[in-house]
C-alpha cells in the first residue's frame, strides 16, 4: 500500500458522522440563549430607541419584541429555529459524508 493510499485510509476513518439529534440540541441552545442575551443587552442598556434593528424580528417571530418578556419568547423561537437549522445542517453534512465515503470505497475496490 503506497504511502498515499495509507493516508485516505487514515482521513476516511476519522470523518465522523455527527448526531444530527445532539448538534440540533446544542445549535438550539446557542441560538435560544443568544438572542435572549442579546434581548436582555439592549433593554439593560437602555436608550430612545431600544432595539430597532432586532426588533425587526418579530416580522419573523410573532409575539418577539425587544422587553424583558419578549426576551423569553425570542429563547423560545432562537431555540427551535437553531434546533431545525442545526439537525438539516447535521443530516445534510452526514450525507455528503456517507456520498464521498461510497465514492472512496469504490475507487478502492479498483
Amino acid at each position: 500500500m503506497s504511502e498515499s493510499d495509507q493516508q485516505l485510509v487514515l482521513v476516511t476513518r476519522t470523518i465522523a458522522r455527527l448526531r444530527a439529534g445532539i448538534f440540533a440540541v446544542v445549535a438550539a441552545m446557542a441560538t435560544g440563549f443568544g438572542l435572549f442575551a442579546a434581548t436582555l443587552w439592549l433593554v439593560i442598556k437602555g436608550g430612545p430607541n431600544v432595539g430597532q434593528n432586532l426588533g425587526l424580528l418579530r416580522a419573523y417571530f410573532p409575539g418577539y419584541s425587544v422587553t424583558w418578556t419578549g426576551s423569553l419568547v425570542g429563547l423560545l423561537y432562537g431555540a427551535l429555529t437553531g434546533a431545525v437549522l442545526g439537525w438539516c445542517v447535521a443530516s445534510l453534512y452526514n450525507a455528503l459524508s456517507k456520498r464521498r465515503q461510497r465514492k472512496l470505497n469504490r475507487a478502492d475496490a479498483r
